[in-house]
This record gives structure tokens, C-alpha cells and sequence, in this order.
């Protein structure tokens, strides 16, 4: 009788299974080369995140100016989860599948190879590095050059530290206050409800009244402290010089908006030295005297004026 021939089952790949174990062989040494380290991804985070997310107030307590502080985490948990890019918060945040998006600068918002250079690096492990240079101060990252025009670039790490906390969704005090949400260029200058800034015209912007307490409650509503005479000046001049967007480009007016103004009104009919232009069917409640502490409603004109419709006593 003829030897049975010996099974290798079991002991050697069938042909189907070569293929595979071959591939898989030849990628695990390829991830392994192509992790990324915290010095390669901390140049990204110090030119488009610090400016924001660092010193001893940063947003959500969320520092991203050094390895410690991103490991720490926010107020509401981690944003980076070792060899899970697609469940970290942060590479949620830099596509904008979770909101605001971020950087609040953009657009332009990230380029795709430097979120996925930092996905890399989630999913490699988080690993250090060679330790990366020193972040730029926030104070120089933030301010215009001389003669240079003053952007959203500028004034978004004010509106971040001191006003996104509230003015965000799911904020301190849960929905954004009035529906003003201080996140983005396009949310800060939006106006389906009313304007809240009037680019070119930062005296008729409620945003810059309440900085600088003419309308009340004052803002931020977490002061005092307050902004500081520089930055409430950097905002000031943000407005007045065409509230640009980081790419510097100036604002359309948005003619026929709604404003809702609060400020002292003057002997000569002026609110804290705004023009009003009363509209034939202007109306006037509770008798607004001169020093009086007043509410204007109106729109914004072609000229960027304010058209009283109502004024009040507050």
C-alpha cells in the first residue's frame, strides 16, 4: 500500500494566506519609521496654537505650548489619546468635525499634511523627541507690526482667553449669551439676528462698547480684571480699520442689520459721542434725558450710520 502523504496543515501558510502575512510584514516596519515625534509637530502648534492656548488662563484650561500641557489636557478631559488619532478632540477640532474649528484664526485653517503629521504622531504613541525650540511669546505673536493693519489674527487670542468661554456653544453658561458666539471670523461678525460689530465704525460696534463698559453688563463677564487699555485699543482699531480677516481682507457693512446700543446719552442727542440719525418714526420711552443711561434700536445704513427706531431709558 502506497505511504499516505504527510498533512501540513497547520503548519505552513496555504496560498491564500501568504499574500496577507506578507503585506503585513512589510508595512509594520514601514508605521514604525513614519511615527512622528513632538518636536516635529510642536513648530505647527507654535505658530498657528500658542498664541491662544498658553500662559496661565489659556482657553478650557488647555495648554498647547509644551508636551506636559497637552498630555494634561483641557477642563472637560484629554484631547490626545496615545494610537487613536480619529478619537482625539484635538484632531477633532483641526477638521472640524467637532466645533468651533480650530485654529479660531482660520480659515486658513491647518493643511492636510500637517494634521496628518500630527496624527502621526498621536498614533504613534505621543512619543517626545528632541525637544523643540521655545514657543514665541504671546504678546509678539499677537501684535501688529508697525504699519502693518490690524487683523482677525490679532484680536482672535483676545476674544479666545476672554470671551469664547461663555460665547461658544456648551459654554459656562451653556448656550452662547444672546446667541453670540465669539469662536470664528464668520461668527463674530455675523449679524442674522443683529450686528454686533459695524466695520469701519467701532463706536456704533455694541462688542466695543461692552469692552469698554459704556453698555452694560460690562464685558468680559468674568471682570474684573477687564481687558486692558492695549487690548481693548487693538479691537478698537480692528473695527475701525474694516474688521479684516486674518488674510486682511476688509468686511462688508452690513447695511439695513440690526443694532442694540446702550450707552449715556448726550446733551446734543449723542450716545457716548455716536451720531444717532433719527428716523421719521423714531420713538422715544420712559422720557431718555441728557446723562441718562439709554437703550438705542436701529439699523446700519449705507454710511455705516445708526438709524434710531426707538430710545429708551434703561
Amino acid at each position: 500500500m502506497p505511504a499516505r502523504p504527510t498533512s501540513t496543515a497547520g503548519k505552513y501558510p496555504d496560498r491564500h494566506t501568504l499574500p496577507l502575512l506578507v503585506c503585513l510584514l512589510a508595512v509594520a516596519p514601514v508605521q514604525g519609521q513614519n511615527a512622528a515625534s513632538y518636536a516635529e509637530v510642536a513648530p505647527i502648534l507654535q505658530e498657528r496654537c500658542v498664541m491662544c492656548h498658553s500662559g496661565s488662563t489659556p482657553p478650557l484650561g488647555l495648554g498647547l505650548d509644551s508636551l506636559a500641557a497637552i498630555l494634561k489636557g483641557s477642563s472637560k478631559g484629554p484631547v490626545v489619546k496615545a494610537g487613536d488619532p480619529a478619537g482625539s478632540e484635538l484632531i477633532r477640532r483641526l477638521k472640524g468635525s467637532s466645533q468651533p474649528r480650530m485654529p479660531m484664526t482660520g480659515p486658513p485653517f491647518l493643511a492636510d499634511q500637517e494634521i496628518a503629521l500630527i496624527e502621526r504622531w498621536i498614533g504613534g504613541g505621543l512619543q517626545a523627541g528632541t525637544a523643540a525650540k521655545t514657543p514665541p511669546s504671546v504678546v509678539e505673536a499677537v501684535r501688529p507690526r508697525a504699519g502693518e493693519p490690524v487683523t482677525y489674527l490679532h484680536v482672535a487670542p483676545i476674544f479666545a482667553r476672554r470671551c469664547a468661554k461663555c460665547h461658544t456653544d456648551n459654554g459656562l453658561m451653556g448656550p452662547p449669551p444672546e446667541g453670540l458666539r465669539l469662536t470664528s471670523y464668520e461668527a463674530t461678525l455675523a449679524a442674522f439676528d443683529r450686528a454686533r460689530v459695524v466695520p469701519g465704525h467701532a463706536e456704533a460696534s455694541e462688542l466695543v462698547r461692552r469692552v469698554r463698559g459704556q453698555a452694560r453688563p460690562r464685558m468680559p463677564f468674568d471682570g474684573p480684571p477687564w481687558l486692558s487699555a492695549e487690548e481693548i485699543s487693538l479691537i478698537e482699531q480692528w473695527v475701525d480699520q474694516g474688521a479684516r480677516n486674518a488674510e486682511g481682507t476688509v468686511a462688508p457693512l452690513p447695511v439695513g442689520a440690526r443694532v442694540r446700543l446702550h450707552g449715556t446719552l448726550n446733551p446734543d442727542s449723542r450716545l457716548d459721542g455716536l451720531d444717532l440719525v433719527f428716523g421719521r418714526r423714531a420713538r422715544s420711552d420712559k422720557n431718555p434725558a441728557p446723562g441718562s443711561y439709554v437703550q438705542v434700536r436701529g439699523s446700519v445704513d449705507e454710511m455705516g450710520r445708526v438709524i434710531v427706531e426707538r430710545l429708551r431709558s434703561r
